[in-house]
């Protein structure tokens, strides 16, 4: 799919969510032995029932390398995980998450936007490649086989699941929608809803941000 095709599927989710007006429930997160983490709209974690948040992961980055989590460390991540022929909710907070980048100024080049597929079937790497630069210029996508996409789901507590459809329709996937915040360091330090708003996350990165390294250190 080329880059055209890509904005108007972009410019057609961002209107969906717009006329729609994106109104955000309570929404649980479920790893596959069903811990859960509920997220009050607009509000921060009320629990994770005891379940660590994040890890580690090895994945197929958009370029076709081979990544791990230790690769992005001292950055601070902002994890999303979807697909890229999601029709609104996946561009719709890919878009926030780059303009939120972009609000961050100079913060964000200690910043790293990554957006994990849950469909590795059709998100090969490159139709990664060409969906993230939609989005920011730094974000990354990554891919990988279907088991290691399972692992890195469920250190994150994502659910995902295959949605048959009418026959010669595409299926879909159905996901949770939560944006990560990982520190520096690898560990947790966030979850923010679907549907915050660009100065929110923006906000909420630069509260986790650690002070900048003095000049000459």
């Amino acid at each position: 799919m080329d880059g055209n095709k890509w904005m108007i599927r972009l410019i057609a989710g961002l209107a969906a969510a717009a006329i729609g007006g994106l109104v955000v429930l309570a929404m649980g997160v479920f790893d596959r032995a069903g811990v859960s983490a509920l997220v009050r709209p607009g509000g921060a974690p009320v629990s994770t029932g005891g379940a660590a948040i994040g890890g580690p992961f090895t994945l197929i980055d958009h370029t076709g390398q081979t990544v791990t989590d230790a690769d992005y460390r001292g950055r601070l991540l902002v994890v999303y995980f979807g697909y890229t022929f999601c029709p609104d909710i996946c561009p719709t907070e890919l878009y926030t998450i780059g303009q939120a980048m972009t609000a961050l100024g100079d913060d964000a080049d200690r910043v790293q936007p990554i957006f994990i597929t849950v469909d590795p079937t059709r998100d090969t790497a490159e139709h990664m490649a060409e969906y993230v630069t939609l989005f920011h210029p730094r974000m990354v996508g990554l891919t990988g086989p279907p088991d290691q996409i399972r692992a890195a789901a469920r250190a994150y507590r994502v659910y995902y699941a295959k949605v048959e459809r009418d026959e010669g329709e595409p299926y879909l996937m159905d996901h949770s929608a939560f944006v990560y915040l990982i520190g520096p360091d690898g560990s947790f330090l966030d979850v923010l809803p679907m549907g915050t708003s660009i100065d929110a996350m923006a906000d909420a990165v630069r509260r986790h941000l650690p002070p900048p390294a003095p000049a000459g250190s």
